[in-house]
């Protein structure tokens, strides 16, 4: 009954369009140097991890954003707390795009979202991020598992946190549901990656489980902190 928005300008982009041909340049996809841990854009060359790697001890193996957060920032809002589930049809081909050959090189044995708490999930209506790793998974002909890892903890916004305050706020947060199946090599989903503590969280679960490699893909990247 409702049309559907572009994930830019939130106004109707045309008949069987996702996003108006004139927002498309409008998302900064990142290239050039990234770190060679979690594909933050790198201002030097000569550097291979940014600042928050170079003094974190990720649980991840590796990962890689699509976007530049600044660039799509008030889209995810929407995304979020608007309503905007429409917007995950766009972003999943997004992903799948842009980071399809690199998810392919990883071999994973499933895709899987970082979860949302029960609570949050009453009144958002879906989970964002659940959302964009199905839509990749159908993409890639990859198994994608909803409910592989829980949300124990109702977690406070991280937003207004620092890295060592998000580590507290995630401590015992997730596990991992029972699972028959052996699972080597995970891709977590999200849809941006700050400082990397709930990757590493979701991580440090799964790994406890039996989990050998733990990659991730994020719709956007944050600046390092």
């Amino acid at each position: 009954m409702y049309p559907r928005r572009c994930v830019v300008c939130d106004r109707p982009p045309g008949y069987g369009k996702m996003i108006c041909p004139g927002c498309i340049g409008k998302l900064r996809v990142v290239r050039g140097p990234v770190c060679c841990k979690c594909g933050k854009p790198l201002r030097d060359e000569s550097e291979e991890l940014c600042k928050d790697c170079k003094r974190s001890k990720h649980f991840f193996t590796k990962g890689r954003s699509v976007y530049e957060y600044k660039s799509i920032r008030k889209s995810v809002y929407r995304f979020k707390y608007s309503g905007r589930s429409e917007y995950a049809d766009y972003y999943g081909k997004a992903m799948a795009h842009y980071l399809g050959d690199t998810i392919r090189e990883w071999d994973p044995d499933v895709i899987i979202p970082v979860p949302i708490h029960k609570k949050r999930m009453a009144k958002r209506g879906y989970n964002q991020s659940a959302l964009l790793a199905s839509g990749l998974a159908r993409e890639l002909g990859i198994p994608f598992a909803e409910n592989l890892v829980k949300r124990t903890k109702n977690t406070i916004p991280m937003k207004e946190l620092d890295a060592h305050q998000r580590q507290i706020n995630l401590k015992n947060a997730f596990i991992v549901a029972p699972n028959d199946v052996k699972l080597d090599t995970i891709v977590v989903v999200d849809d941006i990656y700050t400082t990397g503590s709930t990757i590493d969280a979701v991580a440090a679960v799964l790994k406890d489980a039996g989990a050998r490699d733990v990659y991730f893909v994020c719709l956007s990247s944050g600046a390092s902190m």
